[in-house]
């Protein structure tokens, strides 16, 4: 473990303007599970998709009732060690851009200030046809309120606010629509089958251009959206270090990779 933290740590001082891309197991430590296995398959079914998200309505229902039981503990989700240090190294001058593929805000509450939030973020719901944003906060409270038998129920975590509530019948689970068009609300986040803004994605390369090289924190890099930023690095010459346990989609990209818990990998930053 000592002699990882080194390299990590050389690898670091040897590239002090760093692009820092993060993932799920950053947050892990915070009570929020991850989606993928060490060989990076999925753990569960996966997430839904924006096209079933829009295209039916019973997938609404039963996205916003697993989300009602979810978001309380989400909503309340701290901080934990792994975040504190990339804020640190933020601090010192190490970091020129953090692209997290996480919906949680945890990077900004523990004091991270360049962060660009690639799929968004889960704490604004956005009304699909006109645009109206509202707190997720704002949104949970309108949830109960139609849905007050919903309120007493508890299950597993799942990612991204969601909940293990299986064999429900959603039928009955009332959505509420937008307040201002009656149009269909939805996390202000990217779903799979949905397109990142074309403004992150520059903001992110012109970033990636300013770097001198690339640390992956907790990331798979399965999906495209995240990898194509070390495979562009990649291209360029630029050192890629990566932080995760198990394997990731650009494991033949890499200058240095280190299978350690996120924490443990940066606990040198103090």
């Amino acid at each position: 473990m000592a002699q990882d933290q080194a390299r990590l740590r050389d690898f670091i001082q040897a590239h002090p303007r760093l692009f820092v891309l993060t993932g799920a197991g950053c947050s892990t430590d915070s009570g929020i599970p991850d989606y993928r296995d060490t060989d990076g398959g999925w753990k569960r079914a996966q997430p839904v998709t924006y096209q079933a998200f829009m295209g039916d309505r019973h997938t609404r229902q039963r996205y916003w009732a697993r989300s009602l039981v979810g978001w309380r503990r989400f909503g309340r989700a701290h901080p934990n060690a792994t975040h504190h240090a990339l804020a640190r190294l933020e601090q010192r001058g190490h970091i020129v851009t953090l692209l997290t593929q996480n919906v949680d805000g945890l990077h900004q509450a523990a004091g991270q200030q360049r962060v660009i939030d690639l799929h968004g973020r889960l704490n604004e719901v956005r009304c699909m046809a006109c645009s109206l944003r509202l707190p997720r906060d704002s949104f949970q409270q309108q949830l109960v309120q139609r849905n007050p038998a919903w309120a007493e129920l508890d299950a597993g975590d799942a990612p991204d606010g969601d909940a293990d509530l299986d064999a429900r019948d959603f039928t009955r689970f009332d959505v509420p629509p937008c307040p201002a068009c009656g149009g269909i609300m939805k996390p202000d986040v990217v779903f799979f089958g949905e397109n990142v803004p074309r403004d992150r994605v520059d903001a992110a390369i012109t970033s990636l251009n300013e770097s001198e090289g690339v640390l992956v924190v907790g990331s798979s890099l399965m999906v495209f959206s995240g990898y194509r930023f070390v495979a562009a690095a990649a291209r360029d010459g630029k050192p890629v270090a990566a932080v995760n346990l198990g394997r990731t989609r650009a494991d033949p990209l890499l200058t240095l990779k280190i299978e350690q818990s996120c924490a443990n990998a940066l606990a040198f930053i103090t």
